[in-house]
C-alpha cells in the first residue's frame, strides 16, 4: 500500500517573455499533451510553426531536470518512461506600441508575450489493485453494450420512414408537373 500512495514527481521548464502570442503558443503545445517524451520531442521538432524550436528547448529541459533532480535525489526515475503531462502558455506583459495614422493621428497596439511552462511525469507502472479494479465494471459495459444495441435497432426504423416521406414529396412534384 505504501507504493500506490507514493507521490508522482513532476519535472519542470519554464521559457519566459517569449515573443509570440499565447494562442500560438498553445497551438504547439497541445500537439504534444499527453505525448511519450519522446514521441513529444519527434512532433515538435518536425513541427513548421515558428515556436517549435522554442517549445522543443523547454520540453528538452524539462527531460534534463528529471534526469538532474533524479541523479541528486537518489530518485529512480526511468526517462523512457516520461510523458508530457501538462504543457501551457500563460500570458506575460504586453508591450505598448504606437503606430503612425494618417493626419497626424497614432494607432496603439500591443505586442503580446507568453510564458510557456512544460511538466513532464512518469507514468505509474499498472498495479495489480489497479488491474482488480478495472475486471469489475466489464460486466456493466455488457449491459451498456445491450442498451446501445436497441437503440441502434431503433434508428434505421426512423430513416427509412423519412426516406418514405421524401419519397411519397418527390412523387407528388412529378405528378404536378
Amino acid at each position: 500500500m505504501a507504493k500506490a500512495a507514493e507521490k508522482i514527481r513532476e519535472f519542470r521548464a519554464e521559457a519566459k517573455f517569449q515573443r509570440t502570442s499565447p494562442q500560438k503558443a498553445k497551438l504547439v503545445l497541445d500537439l504534444i499533451k499527453g505525448l511519450r517524451v519522446e514521441q513529444a520531442l519527434n512532433t515538435v521538432h518536425f513541427s513548421t510553426k515558428r515556436m517549435a524550436p522554442v517549445v522543443e528547448k523547454v520540453l528538452r529541459s524539462a527531460i534534463q531536470n528529471a534526469t538532474y533532480v533524479s541523479q541528486e535525489q537518489g530518485l529512480d526515475v526511468d526517462v523512457d518512461n516520461l510523458y508530457v503531462r501538462t504543457a501551457v502558455a500563460n500570458e506575460g506583459p504586453r508591450m505598448k506600441r504606437i503606430r503612425p495614422a494618417p493626419m497626424g493621428r497614432a494607432f496603439r497596439y500591443q505586442r503580446r508575450l507568453a510564458h510557456i511552462i512544460v511538466t513532464v511525469a512518469e507514468k505509474k507502472p499498472v498495479t495489480a489493485i489497479s488491474a482488480a479494479a478495472d475486471s469489475t465494471p466489464a460486466p456493466a459495459a455488457k449491459k451498456t453494450t445491450k442498451k446501445a444495441a436497441t437503440k441502434t435497432a431503433a434508428k434505421p426504423a426512423a430513416k427509412t420512414a423519412a426516406k418514405k416521406t421524401a419519397a411519397k414529396k418527390t412523387a407528388a412534384k412529378k405528378a404536378a408537373k
